[in-house]
């Protein structure tokens, strides 16, 4: 199982509106252990950083001056997430932008491109209703630390998901250990293996005293509901 811990930075909070991607970071997770492959690139967006932005993750225009287009780094982002599942904290954000930029330059959309996304922001709030449910929250309700995160980055920020997506998910490791061990046929159970005979199970049966009361309880819901007792079998019609 590949997996594809992903964040993104952009000049803005609006792709609809022009705003762009200036910033991708991958982390790499197989079979739920991280691999130590990352993928990293700051890109030029061909437009202004809006300060609201740049306040949030600090890249500045001069800085991104000289970085390479989205078109001229898209094959190898596509190489390397591929085929794998995608996790992102707030996906629709970062699948809205990359879906944007992927469309600019007449490639696939990430629905294609990959085989699905799990959105650890929703994952999150399923888990927790009503609590905090941002990276940093989650960082604190699982003991990762973060504080070197003085200001959002992809790359750190996908590092950090990474570790809080295996923390949230950890009870799914023993399931998928579970379903991979193989069932042990009748007669193959190994040495040392012992069946322990257990003892019949004891049956016991209501009292005629008891049987009588059950039925006085069913009568008396039978004349509160208007003889709609779903307990009681339905009286036969000549009765009625």
């Amino acid at each position: 199982m590949r997996q594809i811990v992903l964040d993104t930075e952009t000049t803005g909070l609006e792709w609809r509106t022009g705003d762009r991607v200036i910033e991708i970071g991958c982390v790499e997770l197989l079979n739920r252990g991280l691999t130590g492959r990352h993928y990293h690139v700051f890109i030029n967006p061909e437009r202004e950083v809006d300060p609201g932005a740049m306040a949030v993750h600090g890249i500045t225009n001069e800085f991104l001056a000289d970085k390479p287009r989205f078109r001229e780094v898209a094959d190898e982002f596509e190489d390397f997430v591929r085929g794998a599942e995608l996790v992102i904290h707030n996906a629709n954000f970062d699948v809205g932008f990359l879906n944007n930029e992927l469309s600019l330059i007449g490639r696939q959309p990430i629905s294609v491109l990959c085989e699905g996304v799990i959105d650890t922001l929703r994952m999150a709030k399923e888990q927790n209703p009503g609590k905090k449910a941002s990276l940093d929250a989650l960082c604190d309700r699982y003991e990762i630390n973060n504080k070197h995160r003085t200001l959002h980055g992809a790359l750190l920020d996908a590092e950090l998901l990474a570790d809080v997506y295996l923390a949230m998910t950890r009870g799914q490791e023993s399931l998928m250990m579970a379903l991979d061990d193989e069932p042990v046929e009748a007669g193959d159970e190994g040495e040392g293996s012992e069946f322990v005979e257990r003892p019949a199970l004891r049956v016991i049966r209501a009292s005629e005293a008891e049987l009588a009361g059950h039925a006085d309880v069913l009568e008396e819901i039978a004349k509160a509901s208007k003889g709609n007792c779903l307990w009681l079998p339905p009286e036969p019609a000549e009765a009625r």
